[in-house]
């Protein structure tokens, strides 16, 4: 028997989908929201949670989503929590909040020992002047956890960034693809990040998995959130990048925390993300559409761009319940509103690396 979240809004269902989101209240309720499979899937996987790296932008959610779906494990955030607040908030929704240094390493062996981590520290943007930081963060911190939770499994988030540019006509690149070396010290740091998880499972025999997350959707933040701003706001888009993945941040949250059982030793990569080939200018076209304006284009479509093939987690665990065109919507009510944005972009049409 399933147990139901604690809203009666149980299952995320598209009979459930809000034509708009009143506030941020709202967005991550909805963004919460678990699946059925979900729910199921939990009910299957012994033991309690820690999320490392948990205050992220994606981190909140998800650990409330684990919660709802399953109200009876132990669910533990870990983060610096340097925000103001945001460890009060996460402790709101029944998720435990401990703040921990993950390249301490006296600090992160003192952390409980729950059966199942989701590891989501890391650092991608806004590192000049500080490599040796980014490099510490996405290569030693790992070695650090993984050596603590060498009896648990681990599920670590990672990017697409570590592959190569491709033709996006062609189906994009598959996990066969190995880490490719792409400019800028961020990817290189990513693949460090990979390849220690792997050595410490090998070595220690820890099941794990590998997420290369592309473009999760939030109504603050993504590549649907930019291009709307640049059509809102008549600047031109970009379409050297003419295509990319997307999908719905609560979907891909859903899709990490189910990986927990499907861990393998070593751990492997799979990719996160919607089925679909997106076109960015019919994207901003759309938009164009709901604003009342003529979108403005900059460049032309590329035969090449950083675009990935997400058959495997479709067949491993299906395709994602949210699709492209209420995501599209909600983002431009939200940006026609003035509602709250992150102001982190993406930058999902950078191509040189360097973020």
């Amino acid at each position: 028997m399933l147990n139901r979240p604690e809203t009666e809004n149980a299952f995320l269902h598209p009979s459930l989908f809000p034509e708009a989101f009143r506030d941020v209240a709202h967005l991550e309720d909805f963004m919460s929201m678990p699946t059925r499979e979900l729910v199921e899937d939990l009910e299957k996987i012994d033991g309690d949670v820690i999320i490392l790296g948990v205050a992220g932008k994606v981190g909140v959610c998800l650990a409330r989503m684990i919660k709802r779906a399953a109200p009876q494990k132990r669910v533990v955030g870990v983060s610096r929590f340097s925000e103001e607040g945001s460890a009060e908030h996460l402790q709101s929704f029944g998720v435990e909040a401990i703040r921990c240094d993950l390249l301490d390493e006296a600090a992160v062996a003192a952390l409980p020992k729950l059966r199942n981590v989701i590891y989501m520290a890391g650092l991608k943007f806004d590192y000049k002047g500080r490599e040796d930081f980014l490099w510490a963060m996405n290569t030693i911190a790992p070695g650090i956890v993984a050596r603590a939770f060498a009896g648990s499994r681990i599920v670590a988030f990672s990017t697409i960034h570590v592959y190569p540019w491709s033709n996006p006509l062609h189906g994009g690149v598959t996990e066969e693809m190995p880490p490719f070396a792409r400019p800028g010290e961020y990817a290189n740091s990513v693949v460090g990040r990979e390849r220690t998880f792997q050595y410490y499972s090998r070595l220690h025999d820890t099941p794990g998995r590998i997420a290369r997350l592309v473009y999760a959707i939030d109504m603050r933040y993504g590549v649907l959130q930019e291009i709307a701003s640049w059509v809102l706001a008549g600047k031109p888009v970009p379409l050297d990048t003419g295509h990319v993945n997307i999908i719905w941040q609560g979907d891909a949250s859903a899709q990490m925390i189910r990986l927990l059982g499907h861990c393998d030793v070593p751990s492997s990569p799979i990719n996160i993300g919607g089925p679909e080939t997106v076109s960015v200018r019919k994207i901003a076209t759309q938009f164009g559409e709901l604003f009342g304006v003529e979108p403005k284009f900059s460049g032309e479509e590329s035969t090449s761009c950083l675009f990935v093939n997400c058959d495997a987690v479709a067949d491993l665990l299906g395709n994602p319940v949210v699709p492209i065109n209420p995501m599209v919507r909600w983002v431009a009510e939200w940006m026609k509103s003035g509602k709250p944005l992150y102001g982190k972009p993406s930058k999902f049409e950078v191509r040189s690396g360097v973020f």
